[in-house]
């Protein structure tokens, strides 16, 4: 039986983890933040104490927890494996940020064991599904109308990087990934090769780093995809694209972004508007959304919703293609394992808010 309140624990309480968490206590209809959990003890503590829940100090033992309904891992990426195959093993559902994990050894992991379940438990974070411009593009492009969707370009720029590890094959695995997922989204089509280039990089990136970025994406059904990935800007937070199909294009993203002549001149970047200063900002909506419906979900038993275990691990799978790619200069192949039937389109699209 479907629970009528879903108690949600959540892996994580860095600055994801903790916009979650403070989502899930004061936002969310139909769930309430049951626990919390951290490495760093002291500050799973502090915000466990702030919005009056229990803090484990182990993930597993967060994830074992019976007052504990569904998990947000919003944990580091090399941790995503271990605690969600705990997630699966105790039919706990999993809304997992992104990266799935690492790598597509171990994503497909994870996509083979929920399949064995025979039963759709994993929602991977990617919000920009739920963002209701993305939404209702993805949603007029499927109706037909425009014809096919023949070139995608994409935008991504942010005011900086969190810190002086960002290395250049970040770019691809951390940033570029948001538009592997939403290419796949809007084209409801897999990426079969991907080509990463990169100029002169800007003065503001560390020494050795290729920033800003420019990957090519060519989609199973002959479509090509542009995307500009920027992570020095030093004006805001930018995301945008245009999507050209046969009769007519659409666009998404100026309603929050600089149109023309951003520049941090005059002390900040805008255009008559304020440019987003992050991505908590610029899709909180999104987010908002993306939390509320796999609640609801839940509730329901209807089961997950928006981008599931395998289109992690495809977007896994194009981002190690990225970061060869970025190597080497060349395009590379992207190959993906036979897609389980649990699995049914490319990108499960999601109703427009």
């Amino acid at each position: 039986m479907s629970p009528s309140t879903v108690r949600v624990g959540v892996l994580g309480v860095g600055l994801m983890g903790t916009d979650h968490a403070e989502r899930l206590a004061a936002r969310v209809a139909g769930a309430t933040l049951a626990a919390v959990a951290d490495p760093d003890h002291a500050r799973a503590h502090e915000l466990a104490d702030r919005l009056g829940v229990r803090a484990h100090e182990d993930p597993l033992d967060l994830v074992a927890d019976d007052a504990v309904d569904a998990v947000v891992v919003a944990s580091p990426g090399f941790v995503h494996e271990e605690q969600v195959l705990a997630c699966l093993a105790a039919g706990k559902p999993v809304l997992c940020e992104k990266p799935l994990t690492m790598d597509d050894a171990s994503s497909l992991r994870l996509v083979e064991a929920e399949a064995a379940l025979g039963r759709r438990l994993v929602t991977v974070g990617f919000m920009r599904r739920f963002d209701p411009e993305y939404a209702q593009v993805r949603s007029l492009l499927a109706a037909g109308d425009r014809g096919r969707l023949l070139v995608l370009h994409n935008v991504h720029r942010n005011r900086s990087v969190p810190n002086a590890d960002f290395r250049s094959e970040m770019i691809v695995r951390d940033s570029l990934v948001h538009e592997v997922d939403s290419s796949r989204f809007l084209f409801d089509d897999e990426i079969v090769e991907v080509t990463v280039l990169a100029p002169a990089p800007t003065s503001h990136a560390a020494q050795g780093v290729l920033d800003p970025q420019v990957a090519l994406f060519r989609m199973a059904g002959g479509g090509l995809v542009t995307n500009e990935v920027f992570v020095n800007s030093q004006v805001g937070y930018e995301v945008r694209f245009e999507a050209v199909a046969e009769r007519g294009s659409l666009t998404a993203g100026l309603h929050s972004t600089a149109l023309l002549g951003t520049s941090t001149a005059g002390g900040e970047g805008a255009w008559g508007g304020v440019v987003p200063a992050d991505y908590r900002t610029r899709f909180a909506r999104a987010y908002d959304l993306e939390v509320q419906a796999w609640v609801d979900g839940i509730r329901s038993g209807t089961g997950a919703v928006g981008a599931s275990a395998w289109d992690g691990y495809a977007a896994t799978a194009v981002s190690t293609a990225g970061m060869a790619s970025l190597a080497s200069g060349a395009p590379v192949a992207v190959t993906l394992a036979e897609r389980p039937a649990l699995y049914a389109s490319a990108a499960d699209p999601v109703a427009v808010p």
